[in-house]
């Protein structure tokens, strides 16, 4: 079974390529982030023309999740039960053929020195007394999405730059250590503890063409989930696409 992650940032400019993305890279199951659209506005004929079904949860013009399936989707929690009064679409969550997965999309949080920051770690503490609820019913569970979280040295061209920063802030490294500490595993640096590797590349200042990027994109697994792990890869092809994302995919490759 093949599962993916990607911050799509607006299903109206990057439809084109994300079909073309599926047809190539044949998921079963695609995790979207930052649709950018109200849930009746997304294009689902257009994924069920391509062989997928579709269950979104967006809001207009900001945030929003989405999953693709090429199998059903059941069992549908659209936002954390934890947060079911979030005002934002960041968390959409379903069981596809025995595995409970979910799309994340947490809060970017600068400022540090304002609201959105609290915000943050208030969503963060909200989604780990969940995710410790998953962990419960022994499932395979698959938490995939956007974390806005650097870890480490690796997860960028050059960590100090971002000393400070809500994606590299002590607190919310340590909020996501807390969730990893509950049985999750960060698959992506447990199958390349060495590998410097970036799953977005900001439109700025020639990022992509000079590979300062950052990786923001991780799959959380339940230790059911770890037992069936085949492989876990970042696919920077559709990043240096025309009207690109500046996110790429983030493929995960379970035994079923």
């Amino acid at each position: 079974m093949r599962l993916a992650t990607w911050n799509i940032n607006s299903i109206r400019m990057r439809l084109p390529g994300i079909l073309d993305w599926l047809e190539k890279a044949k998921p079963d199951v695609l995790l979207m982030q930052e649709i950018k659209c109200e849930s009746q506005e997304f294009p689902a004929m257009d994924f069920l023309a391509a062989g997928y079904k579709v269950y979104a949860f967006g809001q207009r013009s900001y945030n929003g999740v989405a999953i693709a399936s090429l199998y059903p989707i059941e069992s549908v929690c659209e936002n954390l039960p934890t947060f079911k009064d979030d005002s934002q679409a960041r968390y959409l969550e379903a069981r596809i053929k025995g595995v409970r997965v979910a799309s994340v999309y947490v809060p970017n949080g600068n400022p540090v020195d304002t609201d959105k920051f609290t915000y943050k770690l208030d969503w963060f503490k909200r989604f780990k007394a969940h995710a410790a609820k998953l962990l419960k019913g022994e499932e395979l569970v698959v938490l995939g999405g956007d974390f806005n979280v650097l870890q480490g040295a690796l997860d960028a061209d050059d960590i100090t730059k971002w000393e400070g920063d809500a994606l590299y802030h002590k607190d919310v490294r340590a909020a996501f250590r807390e969730v990893l500490n509950l049985g999750y595993t960060e698959i992506f640096r447990v199958l390349h503890p060495e590998e410097r590797a970036y799953s977005f590349w900001d439109y700025k200042n020639n990022a992509w063409a000079q590979d300062r990027g950052l990786r923001l994109d991780h799959f959380l697994l339940s230790p059911e989930a770890v037992d069936k792990v085949k492989d876990c890869t970042i696919d920077k092809a559709p990043r240096g696409q025309e009207k690109a994302s500046d996110h790429t995919p983030v493929v995960l490759d379970i035994e079923e």
